[in-house]
C-alpha cells in the first residue's frame, strides 16, 4: 500500500514538472527601450532560439539599462556575472580598439544586402574574432541605423561645414572626421547635448534621425542633412564560459538566428527612421533635406582617408590588418 502510494505520488510530482527544462539560460542586457528595434528583434531571436533548441536554451532580455550602463554590462559579460549584452560598437572602443573601425565614415555600404555580406564575410568575422582576445565572444554584428548631420548653421554644401562646431563622442576618429571638413569637434557627454545646442556651445551634432526626434534635438536645430555617413552597428557579445558550455549545434542555432533576422531588423529600423523624419519635417522647426549621391561622395572623399589614418594610429597592427581585409572584400 505504502509502495503504491509512493509510486502514485512520484508520478504526480513528475507530471507537475515542466515538459522541458531550460538547460542553458542567458540574461541579455541592453540600453534601448522595449519598443525600439534592438529589443523587438532580440525578443524574436529569443523566441526562435527557444523553439529551435526545443526549450533547452532560454534568453531573458533586459532592456533600458535595467542591468546597468553599457560599461557595467560589458564588464559583467567579461567576468561572467552576465551571460550576454548587445552593445553599440561606439561604446566598446575602450574594451577593444579594433571595433572603432566602425567610426570611419561611409564604411558600411548603403545597399542592405552588400552591408550584410560585409558583416558576415571576412571583415565581419575578423572584427568579431578580435573580441576573443579581450575575454568576450563576438557572435554577430547588427545594424542599428546611420548618423546624419544637424546644425544651426546652413549645411547646403560640403564647404559650409568649415568653421562650425560639432559635438562628438570622445573618439579620435570622429574628431578627425570633422577636422577633415574644416569644422571643430568637441567631445561632450550625451546628456549635455540638448543644452549645448540650445546655448550655442556647439552648432551641430550627428545622430540617427530617430534619436534626433526622441531626444528633441530638432527643437534646437535649424537644419538636418540626411547624409547617412556614420554606421550605428551593434555587437552581440557572450561570456566565453557560458558560450563554450553550449553544444556546438546550439551555438550554430544562435549564430544563424541572429543573422537570419537582419533583413527584418533593417526594415523595422528603416520604418522608425522614416517616421521620425516625417515628424521632424512636420514640426516646422527644422529644414530637412537628403544629401545627393554626389554630395555623399564628396563627403566621403573629404573624411574617409583622414578618419582611416586616425583609426590605424589608434588600433595599430590589428587595425591595419582589418582595414586590409575590409578593402579587399569591398573591392570584390
Amino acid at each position: 500500500m505504502k509502495t503504491s502510494f509512493a509510486i502514485t505520488f512520484a508520478a504526480l510530482t513528475l507530471a507537475a514538472l515542466p515538459a522541458v527544462a531550460q538547460d542553458y539560460i542567458a540574461k541579455i542586457g541592453h540600453l534601448e527601450a522595449p519598443e525600439q528595434s534592438r529589443h523587438v528583434f532580440l525578443q524574436k531571436v529569443a523566441d526562435l532560439v527557444k523553439e529551435r533548441t526545443e526549450g533547452a536554451v532560454e534568453f531573458q532580455i533586459f532592456p533600458s539599462g535595467q542591468l546597468g550602463n553599457q560599461r557595467q554590462m560589458t564588464e559583467g559579460v567579461q567576468l561572467g556575472t552576465l551571460e550576454a549584452t548587445v552593445s553599440p560598437a561606439a561604446f566598446l572602443g575602450g574594451f577593444n580598439p579594433v571595433v572603432s573601425v566602425l567610426d570611419i565614415p561611409y564604411l558600411i555600404p548603403d545597399d542592405p544586402a552588400k552591408a550584410q555580406a560585409l558583416r558576415e564575410g571576412p571583415f565581419g568575422q575578423a572584427l568579431l574574432e578580435s573580441f576573443s582576445r579581450r575575454g568576450l565572444v563576438g557572435v554577430a554584428l547588427w545594424p542599428n541605423g546611420k548618423k546624419n548631420f544637424t546644425s544651426n548653421q546652413p549645411l547646403d554644401d560640403v564647404s559650409e561645414f568649415a568653421g562650425q562646431k560639432f559635438r562628438v563622442m570622445d573618439s579620435r576618429i570622429l574628431i578627425e572626421q570633422f577636422n577633415a571638413l574644416g569644422a571643430s569637434a568637441i567631445a561632450l557627454p550625451f546628456g549635455e547635448l540638448y543644452t549645448s545646442l540650445q546655448t550655442g556651445v556647439v552648432d551641430g551634432e550627428e545622430n540617427p534621425t530617430d534619436t534626433i526626434l526622441r531626444m528633441k534635438f530638432h527643437e534646437v536645430q535649424k537644419y538636418l542633412v540626411v547624409s547617412e555617413h556614420g554606421a550605428m552597428e551593434d555587437v552581440v557579445l557572450f561570456n566565453p564560459a557560458w558560450w563554450e558550455s553550449l553544444p556546438p549545434n546550439y551555438q550554430t542555432v544562435i549564430t544563424e538566428t541572429f543573422s537570419e533576422v537582419v533583413p527584418e531588423l533593417t526594415a523595422h529600423k528603416a520604418a522608425a527612421v522614416a517616421e521620425a523624419q516625417a515628424q521632424i519635417e512636420a514640426s516646422g522647426n527644422t529644414v530637412v533635406r537628403t544629401a545627393t549621391p554626389e554630395e555623399r561622395a564628396a563627403l566621403r572623399d573629404k573624411m574617409y582617408d583622414t578618419a582611416k589614418a586616425a583609426y590605424i594610429a589608434m588600433a595599430g597592427d590589428e587595425g591595419t590588418a582589418l582595414m586590409t581585409v575590409y578593402e579587399e572584400q569591398l573591392g570584390q
